[in-house]
């Protein structure tokens, strides 16, 4: 059982989604992961305790509350936090990524300012999808969010589905969606993005304004690359490894003025993800299709490296699997 420290708060998970991040971190690919390390950082629960100093202030928790949990860690102090670029730390800490145990476990403890009150109504498994909305809010602030944009989207996964999902609300004329996998395209379908295809090839257009990359494929990276339009944006969203490099054309980048933006995580946007989320600004139902519980990880873990299913979460303290979606 664990304690709650200084103004920590004891959590007993009720879910936690398998992302593509979770991959690169248990294959020992995700850059300053210390081991041993419980993993998983799309987090919900109900507050079981408080260390001290936890009650009252802006969080306002009590025990019973159902939360949704921001993993990022940081430290306040270096160059990068106290030019508000927070999620760029030096000494950045996701729980369940770095260093800091995650919430694939019954209990797990969180900083208070981490963690985010749900409301009551608010269905707490589907609320795992908040985290990695944050982590889209946040790509699409470093994006132009131009009125009448035509935006194309590599993978039909949680992200890709994520930022397709927003890519109107940012003002994008139409949303294309490409993925190998065509049983991801037919949940591109529940979500509402008609343009979707296993190949950019197959579109009505050779270009668009916005091209986002959240397959981590080199082979996307560089194939969306050449799909970005004069004065267009390309974003390198999904997650790499580390050691890998894909071409391009620099010349091109020069001549047409392509601008190419990162994106890191969660900044400024985790308190956004919990009221666009309750606002019904993404289709969470479609997006979920099994649960698993603890001794069952393995096998969830597999079907993800297989790309089967939809978005796959761990239940730790449920007694049985379950298959959400046919």
């Amino acid at each position: 059982m664990p304690a709650p420290g200084y103004r920590e708060v004891l959590i007993e998970t009720a879910a936690v989604g398998i992302c593509g991040t979770d991959v690169h971190v248990l294959d020992g690919e995700f850059e300053g992961t210390v081991f041993p390390l419980v993993p998983g950082h799309e987090a919900t629960g109900v507050v079981r305790a408080l260390g001290e100093g936890a009650a009252g202030g802006v969080a306002d928790l009590h025990v019973g509350d159902h939360v949704v949990v921001n993993p990022s860690n940081v430290c306040g102090d270096c160059e990068y936090c106290l030019n508000g670029h927070q999620n760029l730390c030096r000494f950045w800490d996701g729980l369940g990524v770095v260093a800091s145990d995650g919430a694939s476990q019954q209990l797990f403890t969180a900083p208070v300012r981490n963690v985010y009150k749900l409301k009551p109504e608010t269905d707490l498994y589907e609320a795992a999808l908040i985290e990695p909305l944050a982590c889209a809010i946040r790509g699409w602030d470093v994006l132009p969010r131009r009125l009448g944009d035509h935006v194309l989207v590599y993978g039909s996964g949680t992200m890709g589905l994520l930022m397709a999902q927003l890519a109107t609300r940012a003002g994008a004329a139409s949303v294309t969606i490409v993925d190998l996998n065509e049983d991801r395209l037919q949940t591109a379908a529940e979500c509402g993005i008609e343009l979707r295809y296993t190949s950019a090839d197959d579109a009505d257009r050779a270009q668009w304004d916005v091209v986002i990359d959240c397959t981590g494929s080199i082979r996307a990276i560089e194939d969306a690359l050449s799909r970005v339009r004069p004065a267009g944006y390309f974003q390198d969203f999904g997650v790499a490894p580390a050691d890998r490099t894909a071409q391009f054309s620099p010349f091109r980048v020069y001549r047409d003025e392509v601008t190419i933006v990162g994106s890191m995580a969660v900044h400024n946007s985790f308190g956004r993800a919990v009221e666009l989320f309750e606002a019904g600004a993404i289709n969470a139902t479609a997006m979920i299709s099994h649960s698993f519980t603890l001794d069952h990880y393995a096998e969830a873990l597999e079907m993800f490296r297989a790309g089967n299913g939809r978005n796959l979460q761990i239940r730790p303290n449920d007694t049985e699997s379950r298959i959400l979606i046919g």
